[in-house]
């Protein structure tokens, strides 16, 4: 069995209708998209949205099914991962979450709920390096954001790649693994570029 994949939070805030959607398929651009199994590409990817997005989306189709506060949609994404929405209170307050589980492991849908409040429970607000990587990648037009191909060296072939401009060096194209502090909170906006990150326990 494949070992799960990680809990991850792509974006920061209460993603729109309009964010919400083109995040559905954050990975629409990757090379080979119709080529082998892409469960763990999106399986573990979640945000927030806001009680409208998440009532429109339990409307669009009946659920696959319905589990208390959470939902899963019937149509799969790719595989046997799906969409699980979530109505969690966190700190005495109902919030509204979108994952992709994996729904062939049976604990998918609970480690998901767990690691969203643990996330959203830190008493400080707070974005891992990968968090705002994730965030920076979730808000990029798809004009300036891409895979690394033929050009590049075939060690780095398929990583995602994000259009930089340089000042007077100019625009440049640079794995987004790459970034430094200083390029990554340039690509956040003003509110998170600041944000400390997270103390380890």
């Amino acid at each position: 069995m494949n070992p799960s994949p990680a809990i991850r939070k792509v974006f920061q805030g209460v993603a729109t209708r309009q964010q919400m959607f083109r995040m559905f398929d954050r990975h629409a651009q990757r090379p080979n998209r119709w080529d082998g199994d892409a469960a763990p590409l999106y399986a573990g990817e979640w945000f927030e949205i806001g009680e409208v997005e998440h009532d429109y989306m339990f409307e669009i189709l009946p659920p696959f099914w319905i589990r208390g506060s959470v939902f899963a949609m019937r149509e799969f994404l790719t595989g046997s991962v799906t969409s699980v929405f979530f109505a969690l209170r966190i700190d005495g307050v109902v919030r509204h979450f979108h994952g992709y589980c994996d729904l062939s492991d049976k604990g998918a849908v609970e480690r998901m709920r767990v690691g969203i409040i643990e996330r959203e429970s830190r008493p400080l607000r707070a974005m891992t390096r990968e968090e705002r990587l994730e965030h920076i990648w979730s808000t990029t037009a798809d004009d300036y954001r891409g895979y690394a191909g033929d050009r590049w060296p075939e060690t780095v072939r398929g990583k995602r790649t994000l259009m930089f401009y340089g000042g007077k060096a100019g625009s440049t194209l640079k794995l987004l693994d790459d970034l430094t502090d200083d390029e990554i909170a340039a690509k956040l906006p003003v509110q998170l570029r600041h944000l400390p990150a997270p103390i380890a326990a």
